[in-house]
């Protein structure tokens, strides 16, 4: 059955191929009758003038018969000498008419004559008051009033010649008139030419009554039921496909479907899978029927003539298209080859480009004047115009790319991009000049405006850091840019981070005291470098005390707090250790009656506030 359908269709599709002209009964230019027409005035003045000269010449050869006696020697060679001029006259123009239509025919189009489907030949010629046009109709009609017309004997169609045309007859009726322009026009002679005419005519007539036969229509209703019946068992056979291809789902479902998750969530039950599998299966069965009825009914339509036009429609639906979608897709073909090979050098240049990135971000490959954390960003810049200079090249193979409307879309996107990212476009540029200012770095300890923290990711829109409270902080790198940056982390390693922290002393406290308890406080704190040694700076002196800067190194930048608690600490513990009174915030120095404000810790056993003491004179 399979077979059947398949050499059936195929069968047809040749037929819908190899019949493809276009009726004549209505011609799409009309401008063509009139450019046929005007070129073919030529040929018809010297259609003119042949006749003339083939009358004079039969008046002289009917003049020359009577002078055949030798009465009149002279004028028997005088018309002899005119009968020679006259032949070589015609011959001449014989030859001018055929190469005029040499040359019409590079780039004049005739009009068809099609009964039904096949193009029998084509008319270039006027004839009396007909056009081609209307000659080509005229032929067509009288042909099909031929085939319609039951006592039809191909015997009885005959050419009759007269002295400028041939006619083809059929009893009363003149089914077409040859003329020598017709002649010329096919490069043959009069008689041949309506021979052949003749032939195709009687030809066409015999096949269209044959095919329209009380045999054929049996045949062809035949052919249909039996195109039904395979049909019929063909849907039979796909539902029992798919019945058992469902049946397969079903039984083997702890087989074949086992979920799907994504993590821990279960986006898909094995049942749910299921069911999308039959939801599937028979989609496709009505698919697959819908492809054989559409494929059946061109096959219906095609085994009867009257209706073969149908199925030459139907399949031309799918043809058609398919037919378009393969050239074009041949014709783009070497623009496609080109985007190819383009792409593929291109390709290969940004593999070159990452390459050297790696050598150099990996310390393999040193460039005087260029920092390895520089190798990524360029390459990134360098990427971005390796594919902008690659869109620019392959633009004019695009498919469309010429076309009014890919032009527009491409404007309207550009304006998008123009007036929508121009934030975004400052930020980057911001980013870019950071990453070649080397400001920073993932992982340093700034101080951005009155955000401290670490750098966790810089990229060409932003920065985000991580302050010591854990709280993650986005900054604009344009915002960056317009306000000033401290680093603690760049020279830690090399010249060590200064820890400053100030203390205020009562004057009643000697300064080489207060010196030796600050520095013993900073060597104590964990994270606190030995060398270079800490020191103690006197910012200012005060109304009621002293100020004392601790100055101490350190190359661990990002434990600045811990480090700071502990200096502030050790600080406390040695002025207790040492009885000396912290003077900040402000005491009055008047001690009288009043508790010190040095821990109990650090108080001898036995003390005791003071008591206020007055004295007056003796």
């Amino acid at each position: 059955m399979y077979l059947l359908l398949v050499l059936s269709w195929l069968g047809t599709l040749g037929a819908a191929r190899a019949q493809t002209a276009p009726p004549a009964s209505a011609p799409r230019d009309s401008a063509r009758a009139v450019a046929l027409t005007t070129d073919t005035r030529t040929l018809r003045q010297l259609d003119s003038l042949r006749r003339q000269t083939t009358a004079r010449l039969t008046q002289l050869q009917q003049e020359l018969l009577a002078l055949k006696n030798g009465q009149n020697r002279p004028r028997e060679r005088e018309l002899v000498e005119e009968l020679k001029s006259l032949r070589a006259a015609d011959s001449l123009r014989r030859a001018v008419a055929r190469q005029h239509i040499d040359s019409l025919k590079l780039r004049a189009r005739g009009y068809p004559v099609v009964p039904h489907r096949d193009t029998l030949f084509f008319v270039y010629t006027k004839l009396g008051p007909f056009s081609p046009r209307e000659r080509a109709n005229l032929i067509a009609e009288k042909i099909q009033r031929l085939e319609a017309d039951v006592r039809y004997q191909p015997d009885s169609l005959r050419l009759y010649p007269s002295e400028q045309t041939i006619d083809l007859m059929y009893g009363q009726l003149v089914v077409q008139s040859i003329s020598d322009n017709d002649a010329l026009w096919m490069n043959t002679s009069r008689d041949s030419l309506a021979q052949q005419y003749r032939a195709r005519i009687a030809y066409a007539v015999a096949q269209y009554q044959q095919s329209h036969s009380l045999l054929n229509t049996l045949k062809e209703v035949g052919l249909v039921l039996l195109v039904l019946v395979a049909f019929y068992f063909v849907v039979r056979l796909v539902n029992q496909l798919f019945r058992w291809l469902e049946l397969q789902l079903i039984t083997r479902e702890e087989r074949w479907f086992k979920g799907i998750r994504l993590g821990t969530y279960e986006l898909f039950t094995p049942r749910r899978e299921l069911d999308a599998a039959l939801l599937l299966a028979n989609v496709l069965r009505w698919v697959v029927i819908f492809l054989i009825i559409y494929l059946v009914l061109p096959l219906l339509f095609s085994i009867f003539p009257g209706t073969q036009d149908v199925a030459d429609t139907l399949l031309g639906y799918v043809i058609a298209p398919l037919r378009r979608m393969g050239l074009s897709l041949w014709h783009y073909l070497p623009n496609l080859i080109t985007i190819v090979v383009i792409v593929t050098v291109f390709r290969y240049v940004l593999r070159g480009l990452h390459f050297l990135k790696e050598e150099i971000r990996l310390g393999q490959l040193t460039i005087a004047g260029f920092y390895p954390d520089w190798a990524n960003p360029t390459y990134q810049i360098a990427r971005v115009l390796v594919f902008a200079f690659l869109l620019v090249v392959i633009f004019p193979y695009l498919p469309g790319s010429d076309s009014p409307i890919f032009k527009g879309v491409s404007v309207f996107l550009g304006f998008l991009f123009t007036f929508g990212s121009a934030g975004s476009l400052s930020n980057i540029v911001a980013g870019l000049v950071l990453t070649y200012m080397r400001a920073y770095k993932l992982g340093d300890r700034v101080k951005i405006g009155d955000v401290t923290g670490d750098i966790i990711e810089k990229n060409l829109l932003v920065t985000r850091i991580r302050t010591i409270k854990n709280e993650e902080i986005t900054i604009p790198n344009s915002a960056i840019m317009s306000s000033y940056t401290t680093n603690y982390t760049s020279a830690a390693p090399t010249l060590g981070l200064v820890l400053h922290t100030t203390v205020t002393i009562g004057y009643d406290v000697p300064w080489a005291q207060v010196h030796q308890l600050l520095i013993a406080a900073a060597t104590q704190a964990e994270g606190v470098l030995a060398e270079p040694a800490p020191f103690v700076l006197q910012t200012s002196l005060d109304d009621f005390y002293v100020s004392y800067q601790l100055n101490a190194y350190t190359r661990e930048a990002s434990r600045q707090a811990v480090i700071y608690s502990r200096i502030h600490q050790h600080i406390q513990d040695q002025f207790n250790a040492a009885g000396v009174e912290i003077m900040s915030p402000h005491y009055r120095a008047a001690r009288d009656g009043n508790q010190t404000t040095i821990p109990a810790d650090y108080l001898p056993k036995d003390y005791a506030a003071p008591k206020f003491r007055v004295e007056g004179k003796e």
